[in-house]
């Protein structure tokens, strides 16, 4: 079987290194004023790739701190891939000149879908991940401030129809809440679209869990409250990500 691959987050509000409950901003709560060094200390520990969110331009509908991206991809050796207010082609522009690998469009598939779709051409899915946040399995955008009448299933089946390969999914009741996984929901997702490269993404509380989600077969987990609130320790991750 092969090994799940361990994706920590980095989200990112005035510069600083914050996470929030269910996507709600008025649970903010600010764990490191410098993302480069919390960068740094996932690549020390044999991290090789992270998920940077820039949470004021989900808000705001543009990319903000890109900064953040440049500084971190310009100092350490990661893979990054970045979301957060990609809406435009000079978003787009500035978060892959900023140095990001691959983004994520998750609002913008629901709302632009013809632009996310030339993105995919333009760039390859190899670059451009789809962004399928979910509430009670209908698709939510704008940083999860709305949700949409979008079923999840259906929503990527048509994307996966149109050539999108890699999905970041989020149950968001699950996002923060250290509480666990949606393992039965990545199953059934894997069970309809076997070929998808699935981020399974929220409820995260220990290593028991993305073991739990290893087993299902799910190939990617990110990760960032259980790491901050030392529910994950360091050396876990350097055991698992080198071993």
């Amino acid at each position: 079987m092969q090994s799940i691959e361990l994706i920590p987050a980095i989200d990112i509000i005035g510069g600083k290194c914050v996470r929030l409950s269910k996507g709600d901003y008025s649970t903010q709560k600010t764990y490191n004023e410098h993302p480069l060094e919390v960068a740094r200390q996932f690549e020390d520990n044999g991290i090789k790739r992270l998920h940077l969110v820039d949470l004021d331009g989900a808000k705001a509908g543009h990319i903000v701190n890109y900064k953040v991206l440049e500084t971190i991809a310009g100092r350490t050796g990661l893979t990054i891939d970045f979301g957060g207010g990609l809406k435009t082609n000079e978003d787009l522009r500035i978060a892959f000149e900023s140095g990001a690998q691959m983004v994520t469009g998750g609002s913008i598939a629901v709302k632009n879908p013809d632009e996310f779709l030339q993105w995919l051409t333009t760039h390859g899915p190899e670059k451009i991940i789809l962004g399928s946040d979910a509430k009670d399995r209908k698709i939510a955008t704008s940083g999860w401030l709305e949700t949409s009448e979008l079923d999840l299933m259906d929503f990527l089946k048509e994307y996966i129809s149109k050539g999108v390969t890699q999905t970041i999914c989020t149950d968001i009741s699950k996002d923060g809440m250290l509480e666990g996984p949606s393992t039965e929901l990545y199953k059934e997702i894997l069970a309809n679209f076997p070929d998808l490269y699935l981020i399974a993404s929220g409820g995260v509380s220990s290593m028991k869990d993305i073991d739990e989600l290893e087993e299902a077969g799910v190939p990617a987990v990110i990760f960032g409250k259980a790491i901050y609130e030392g529910r994950i320790k360091m050396e876990e991750i350097e055991r698992r990500s080198r071993g």
